[in-house]
């Protein structure tokens, strides 16, 4: 018996209302708005409420996604998030998201490989599909709130992300569509890249660590610039080693939104156009573990992906971690039917 073929059937996403734009941010930190943009590629972003928590943008992307499909609930198998910014400690995102859509029954775990969850999760999702053909749905979400780690007087970090969570549903497709492989790595001997110090079993939250700001999101630049710079060139060769195809019969790539001017430089040197980026961080900053799902729900609900097109995804992020996957756009994944809600809108360039 063959193993079945797993892939996307439905996609959805959501983002805070309150937009937070480069002068805001500017004025913040006391820097210059157009700094920010030349050297990000960010012109706007994100903010959760203070009120508004990871599992709540999980949610309402979980919901758009299950309708984007025409899936009820109830039919789902397992819900997983990838998410380096949970509500709490514990209970984990994902069990607050399978109670908030009403999925009796799923499991439900979350993953956190920082912003490289997604890709972990969907595999992770596939797997369990294609070892268990009693399972027939899996709802892998990316969502994270970054706003809520970040040191607003850190000008190397604040700029540049942004909040929000996107989803697809999981399931069966026909035949040389969905998920044609995926290759996910890691190396902890660069765990310090990325990091938030206080708030584990190591550095317990205390009023010390907070006075030095262990709380925060911290994060070396420059080193995880040039890590990026070396993997994304290997993963890209690996990928059309992989599938057998050229860079120009991609039809579109969609990297994790690390910063829109490395990802464009990136890409530009691996033999892309610019026809076959799609790009969300210039109006959404980086989403950490959402980054990719919401672009793939963007390209999705502007009719961009076709069924038969061929989409690479790449993904860097704290661990260090990083991964690539192909997929075949499956005919099962109907573009998005409605548009969003107004305070959901948003802008992007003429390439999504």
């Amino acid at each position: 018996m063959h193993e079945p073929h797993i892939g996307i059937l439905g996609t959805g996403s959501h983002v805070p209302a309150q937009t937070i734009r480069n002068e805001d941010v500017a004025r913040t930190l006391d820097i210059d708005a157009e700094w920010i943009s030349a050297r990000t590629g960010v012109d706007e972003r994100r903010f959760a409420r203070e009120d508004e928590a990871t599992s709540d943008l999980a949610t309402q992307a979980a919901r758009a996604a299950l309708g984007n499909a025409g899936v009820t609930a109830d039919q789902v198998d397992c819900v997983i998030v990838a998410t380096s910014t949970p509500d709490e400690p514990l209970p984990g995102v994902a069990c607050r998201v399978q109670s908030r859509i009403n999925a009796p029954g799923a499991a439900a775990f979350d993953v956190n490989a920082v912003c490289s969850g997604f890709l972990y999760a969907l595999e992770i999702g596939r797997s369990m599909l294609r070892s268990d053909r009693r399972r027939k749905h899996v709802l892998v979400i990316g969502a994270d709130t970054y706003s809520k780690i970040l040191d607003p007087t850190d000008r190397r970090t604040y700029p540049i992300f942004g909040d929000g969570a996107g989803a697809v549903l999981l399931g069966q497709v026909a035949a040389g569509e969905g998920v044609l492989g995926t290759e996910l790595n890691s190396d902890g001997d660069l765990a310090h890249y990325v990091r938030v110090p206080a708030g584990g079993s190591r550095l317990p939250i205390s009023a010390e660590q907070i006075s030095n700001g262990n709380h925060y999101f911290k994060m070396h630049g420059r080193l995880v610039r040039e890590l990026v710079e070396d993997i994304f060139p290997k993963m890209v060769d690996d990928a059309v080693a992989e599938s057998g195809l050229s860079v120009p019969e991609i039809d579109h790539l969609i990297c994790h939104q690390a910063n829109v001017r490395l990802v464009e430089e990136c890409a530009v040197k691996a033999g892309f156009t610019p026809e076959q980026l799609v790009l969300t961080g210039r109006m959404l900053a980086n989403t950490a573990a959402a980054s990719i799902p919401i672009a793939l729900d963007r390209a999705n609900r502007a009719g961009r992906l076709a069924p038969g097109d061929t989409v690479l995804l790449l993904t860097f992020g704290g661990g260090m971690s990083w991964g690539r996957s192909m997929l075949r756009w499956s005919a099962a994944c109907a573009p998005a039917k409605h548009r969003l809600s107004p305070s959901n809108e948003h802008r992007y360039d003429n390439r999504v």
